[in-house]
């Protein structure tokens, strides 16, 4: 039977709402907050109240677009936490209010497992995973290699024990004097330069955790040195470095992703979050499918930042669980992986 959810992501800077039928997408709407560039990062206050004034808008396009009336509804998935937590309450309160207005389904949902679960979206180019595979989930908050045994049953592997792979990548922009968000610029400019030009440190860290502290210490003591002595070393070097730096990052995550599929014997690898738009990180998985055997499943790049669709389709499976949220629920901006 047709179920038609509507999904709401507010964990960050993104207003997001998606229109489903079962796991097809139908719309899919993000509302973009670029106050935040000015700061070189984002200002939880500044992104709630943003939410504000973007929740309605994106909601009611979504809806027009999908061509479903609220009416229509089978539930309300909205994304509860992880996330900044003025951020989760505009998403968290609107759903609720929605939900009780329509008196339909409330559904919360975790925005690191739908990070997952947008592997299970109908679209064209897209192959959904068998159970169980590995996916390596790496943002700007979050990186962690988890071991999915079914839609709603994880093994955390291993995570970050301090930053995540995107704040590395965005933190290392920074230094450089790259705008926000700095991610996909060294993506862009490391496509021009040569990857073994600088060496930085990597950490050492037990089974399949990440470190990544480290890394943005060694870059900035490294730049700090070579400025002093020519101060345009970086505008010299800029495509070499970001290279350079790309390319340590990615030895980090595949050195713990080799061991994690050598280990558990699975071959069936997804990759997820924003840092999974890095086009080294998607090259290198296709890589591996030649040489270890592997075979990769990589999200479309609307799936693979923060978006209502991924909500969404989390919600569709809960709901034919049956697994419904009471309206007392409560954003959280620290969640667990397995908490539902």
């Amino acid at each position: 039977m047709e179920k038609f959810i509507l999904g709401i992501e507010s964990s960050c800077d993104d207003t997001s709402a998606a229109v489903i039928s079962n796991t097809k997408i139908l719309a899919n709407v993000t509302a973009n907050q670029d106050i935040h560039r000015e700061f070189g990062g984002v200002v939880p206050e500044l992104a709630s109240r943003a939410h504000q004034q973007n929740i309605v808008p994106v909601v009611d396009a979504a809806l027009k677009k999908s061509g479903i009336s609220s009416n229509q509804l089978s539930a309300i998935a909205f994304t509860s936490g992880p996330g900044l937590m003025g951020s989760l309450l505009v998403g968290t309160s609107f759903a609720k209010s929605m939900a009780m207005a329509l008196n339909i389904p409330l559904i919360e949902v975790n925005h690191m497992q739908a990070h997952i679960l947008a592997h299970f979206i109908e679209n064209e180019g897209m192959e959904t995973p068998p159970f169980p595979f590995l996916c390596l989930t790496v943002s700007g908050g979050h990186t962690q290699i988890v071991k999915v045994n079914d839609h709603f049953e994880y093994e955390l592997l291993g995570e970050t024990i301090d930053d995540a792979a995107g704040e590395a990548f965005d933190k290392a922009a920074k230094i450089m004097g790259l705008p926000y968000p700095g991610g996909p610029l060294i993506d862009k400019y490391a496509q021009l330069g040569d990857a073994s030009k600088f060496s930085f440190n990597k950490p050492r860290m037990d089974e399949y955790n990440f470190s990544f502290s480290g890394l943005k210490t060694s870059i900035l003591y490294y730049l700090q040195k070579e400025v002093k002595t020519n101060p345009n070393f970086v505008e010299e070097n800029l495509n070499d470095l970001c290279a350079s730096i790309q390319r340590t990052i990615m030895e980090i995550l595949f050195d713990k992703l080799e061991k994690a599929s050598a280990d558990t014997g699975i071959k069936h690898i997804a990759i997820a979050g924003g840092v999974s738009a890095n086009s080294a990180l998607r090259k290198g998985l296709k890589e591996r499918e030649n040489t270890l055997g592997w075979k990769s499943y990589i999200p479309s790049f609307e799936f693979c930042t923060d978006n209502g669709a991924m909500i969404a389709v989390s919600g569709y499976f809960k709901f034919l669980k049956q697994n419904f949220s009471e309206i007392d629920v409560l954003a959280q901006a620290r969640k667990k992986l397995n908490a539902e």
